[in-house]
């Protein structure tokens, strides 16, 4: 599943950050548990017990589209490993009636309690179930369409003539199948499941299988059966009715691909159809397993709160997430859809073949998914280039894990609302990251042996971290001269035998990450390790200790060098004196590194005469660490502001990016403390830093997709900031585009430049709300979007849902936030509408205060304890600590380079 953002809460803080709650939190039940029924409920932990487990669920099930509810039977196969006379499995706000115990013997009924805390059910026999023997269990259950976007909920959309149609879909990850029957709703009670839906003439079904056969009932209804699954967990299970139309084709493999999507918009799948034919068929090749299933089914769903969703032979998507038109999307929207398309089947082997017995190893599905993205679509797609937006995902996890409430990638979790705070930043771009970490230091061959060694020794199994790390331990061990000679990884690692898991341990089990201080003196160098951490209590960086695998290049030698430092402190010995040093080439290692003495204007000096002697991404990376490091007082921000200057003659676009994205939430900083010459000094600096690379710009498609990006991103600055040539370009454009009732063809990369100077005046806001409304193009409403958020009017239109889906609520909060003006708005609207954020899942010191006042009123049910309001709290405290402690330098700083540059011109 595709990670939709806990963190909302973070743009509301007094000062942007540098870079629904179901249960309480204990897994047992305090007192005795009480069923609804006043008497005692046989089971008192939330994790269901390992007495019985199901094989084969018959479940059928009639969605009514105009009552918007559901009723339906399920038969369970069952496996008895103790005797036992009690059965407890899920089930969530639905009404349970005629429940029978199916034996040899005959039927008989079963007797009912509910405990809705845990969202249980215990079917009481009246006879021992006896180890060793199977049975089954039949249910008949009602229950209304959910109005969230989890369990089996209802979505709609309107035509181009205005009527509103209806559907109904499933999104059941992570514990969301209880409410739409009753099961094991664990990943380790892995079962088969065949489905039938009863639908109406007017409506198809579609589900993880292929449809066998449909039969006509009473009524005039169909009932379509579909054939049995593989074994699998019940999240994984999905269903949809409704009136889509589909676009198929087959892979080399024989595997049957279809898009499905509303009917005005099916001829917007035609891309991803093919890259979906190009990914699973690469997948296939790359894990030597084979796809399991005659089909693979990618949905378009018009209500979809994450990004996408795994459902084995059925994956469903947000309809920007699939959905891409060649005269109209850009060059990152194809990018998006290639990457969301990549991710999900890359689950259908890791998560949905091989699944984490429990939730704590979240990482082991949404890691590895995050980490194949980028595999697969580089070997597919090259000239998509999505390499050079790798370093970002690393960027954005170390943005969390930098702070005292972070947690390790596996982290012990029990209740519905800490399973769904794991899918977060941490799981998914940290795994990835300390995923490709390893790949590089055990080579890239030694990585895919050992993982294709994992997923065909756990086949249909569930797993835990261990177990990974002793199949890529194996294969780490030899060499296999035959398969390539850099396969062997004795090659440069001269130490013991390699021991993959204590590595890795010390990345998977403790949360944050090492910052490595780096000291040259002649050809010794001092290495020593510590935890990064934005905190003024230096207790709490105490204790960590990471094995990690160095890199470094230096002024006197191309060749990558490696080092695995265990312990606290080392020293490495050159074979000569050097002018530089860089660690964590490529930053291909989830650390930071600081080079102490000299070694900062060594790095200085040497992007200031010769930047291309290092890599892009070894530039981001310095960017990113430098002005890092200022938060925790090891840089003063001066020598961060001195090696930005480099970036006037900076091209490639993750430098690009990553100067940006440290030097614009300096100004923010300002935008929210009423600063407005210095904020101005800061927007204008910036502004002239970058301006050589905007005025090359063309208006225009034309270059790479990286070059693209770049362009877009470089347009959008420059005209939020008002500098004039830009502003003046897209105005012209707007009109001519707005005279031409919007007809004329806009270059791609430029429109949202376009659309964000269109939205200044009410008349230019207005006719992009009109095009919004009328568009069936859904990468163009999503720019118009973006641009519309210049007015807080956004947020109520997605609050209603009637032009703006729900869905959009969160971006358009996050959009409206970053404009100054808006930025009060959107912190009352939020505050009033916390409920619905909840329901849906989805300053100065004196604001600090108001975000701790509105946080702490909150009950535990409405989210109080959730881990992103205490990361709320810590960046609001870190940018407290942080403009206390640099805004003398920055003002004095930027005086002086006023100065300078007055100088020179004279």
């Amino acid at each position: 599943m595709l990670e939709t953002p806990l963190l909302l809460l973070l743009l509301f803080l007094p000062f942007p950050p540098s870079s629904g709650a179901q249960l309480p939190n204990q897994g047992q039940a305090k007192d005795p548990p009480i069923a609804t029924n006043g008497q005692p409920f046989p089971w008192g932990s939330m994790r269901l017990p390992k007495t019985i487990f199901p094989l084969h669920y018959d479940l059928n099930i009639h969605p009514n589209l105009t009552t918007l509810d559901f009723t339906g039977v399920v038969r369970i196969e069952l496996d008895v490993l103790e005797d036992t006379g009690v059965i407890v499995l899920h089930a969530k706000q639905m009404q349970i009636s005629g429940a029978l115990l199916l034996a040899p013997e005959g039927a008989r009924p079963l007797r009912v309690l509910e405990y809705p805390r845990f969202h249980q059910l215990a079917l009481l026999s009246d006879s021992v179930l006896t180890k060793g023997r199977k049975y089954e269990v039949q249910l008949e259950f009602a229950a209304n369409l959910s109005d969230s976007y989890h369990g089996f909920y209802k979505s709609s959309y309107r035509t181009s003539s205005g009527e509103v149609r209806i559907l109904a879909s499933t999104q059941f990850e992570a514990t969301f199948a209880r409410g739409a029957f009753p099961c094991f709703d664990e990943p380790a009670f892995k079962a088969n499941f065949t489905i039938r839906l009863i639908r109406e003439p007017r409506y198809i079904a579609i589900s993880n299988m292929p449809k066998v056969k449909t039969v006509e009932l009473p009524g005039g209804l169909l009932e379509d059966h579909f054939g049995a699954t593989v074994k699998m967990s019940t999240y994984l299970v999905a269903y949809i009715v409704s009136d889509f139309l589909s676009v198929s084709k087959t892979t080399q493999h024989g595997i049957k691909i279809s898009i499905y999507a509303v009917p005005e918009k099916i001829d917007q799948t035609a891309f991803a159809l093919d890259a979906a034919v190009k990914l699973l068929d690469f997948y296939d090749d790359y894990f030597d397993i084979p796809y399991p299933l005659p089909k693979q089914d990618l949905a378009a769903i018009p209500d979809f709160q994450s990004g996408a969703m795994e459902n084995w032979g059925l994956t469903t998507y947000r309809e920007t997430g699939l959905l891409f038109d060649a005269d109209k999307s850009s060059a990152s929207d194809k990018l998006g859809i290639t990457k969301v398309i990549a991710h999900e089947l890359a689950h259908q082997w890791f998560g949905n073949l091989v699944t984490m017995e429990w939730w704590n190893d979240l990482w082991l599905n949404e890691g590895f998914a995050k980490f194949m993205e980028f595999i697969s679509v580089d070997a597919t797609y090259p000239e998509l280039h999505v390499d050079d937006f790798f370093l970002g995902k690393c960027f954005e996890a170390m943005e969390v894990d930098s702070l005292s409430s972070s947690h390790p990638v596996s982290t012990p979790v029990e209740n519905p609302m800490q399973i769904q705070e794991m899918f977060d930043d941490v799981s998914y771009d940290k795994g990835a990251c300390i995923l490709n970490m390893l790949r590089d230091f055990l080579t890239p061959e030694a990585f895919e042996i050992g993982i294709i060694k994992y997923l065909k020794r756990y086949s249909y199994q569930n797993t835990v971290n261990s177990h990974l790390w002793e199949s890529l331990t194996d294969v780490s061990n030899v060499c296999f001269p035959e398969v390539s000679v850099l396969y062997c990884f004795s090659k440069w690692y001269s130490g013991d035998e390699l021991d993959v898991r204590a590595i890795m341990d010390t990345w998977t089990l403790q949360e944050g990450f090492p910052l490595v201080t780096v000291e040259v003196r002649g050809r010794e160098v001092r290495l020593s390790q510590e935890r990064y951490l934005k905190t003024d209590d230096p207790s709490l960086t105490e204790g960590f200790l990471w094995q990690i695998p160095l890199t470094y290049v230096t002024s006197a030698s191309n060749t990558l060098h490696r080092f695995l430092l265990k312990t606290k402190t080392d020293v490495l010995h050159l074979p000569e004196e050097v002018d530089w040093v860089k660690f964590n080439v490529d930053m291909s290692g989830y650390y930071m590194v600081h080079y102490a003495g000299e070694g900062w204007n060594s790095v200085i000096r040497l992007l200031q005469h010769n930047h291309t002697a290092l890599t892009s991404n070894d530039r981001a990376s310095l960017i990113h660490n430098v002005f890092q490091l200022v938060s925790v007082g090891k840089v003063r921000l001066d020598t961060a502001l001195e090696l930005s200057l480099y970036l006037s003659r900076e091209t490639e676009v993750m430098a690009v990016t990553q100067g940006f994205g440290e030097l614009v939430p300096l100004y923010k900083l300002m935008e929210k403390r009423d600063m407005a010459a210095l904020e101005n000094q800061m927007k204008g600096f910036i502004v002239d830093l970058f301006r050589g690379l905007i005025d090359r710009q063309e208006w225009t498609d034309s270059g790479s997709v990286s070059e693209r990006v770049l362009r877009s991103y470089l347009l959008v600055f420059a005209c939020v900031r008002n500098y004039a040539p830009c502003v003046t370009k897209a105005t012209q454009l707007f009109n001519k585009w707005k005279d031409s009732d919007g007809n004329m063809s806009l270059p791609v990369d430029v429109t949202m430049a376009v659309f964000v100077i269109g939205a200044r005046t009410p008349e230019g806001w207005d006719f992009l709300l009109e095009k919004y409304r009328s568009s069936m193009q859904m990468s163009l409403k999503s720019r118009l979007k973006s641009a519309m958020a210049v007015s807080p009017l956004m947020m109520e239109q997605s609050l209603t849902g009637e032009v703006m889906k729900t869905q959009d609520l969160p971006d358009v909060v996050v959009y409206v936030s970053k404009n100054p003006r808006g930025y009060k708005l959107a912190w009352d609207f939020f505050r009033a509408n916390w409920h619905t954020f909840v329901k849906k899942s989805v300053s100065q010191s004196h604001r600090h205060i108001s975000v701790r006042s509105f946080f702490g009123s909150l009950t535990e049910e409405m989210g109080s304890e959730m881990r992103c309001i205490k990361q709320t709290y810590e960046s609001i405290e870190d940018n407290i600590r942080w403009m206390d402690a640099n805004l003398p330098l920055l003002q004095a700083w930027l005086h002086r380079r006023s100065n300078k540059l007055s100088h020179e011109d004279l």
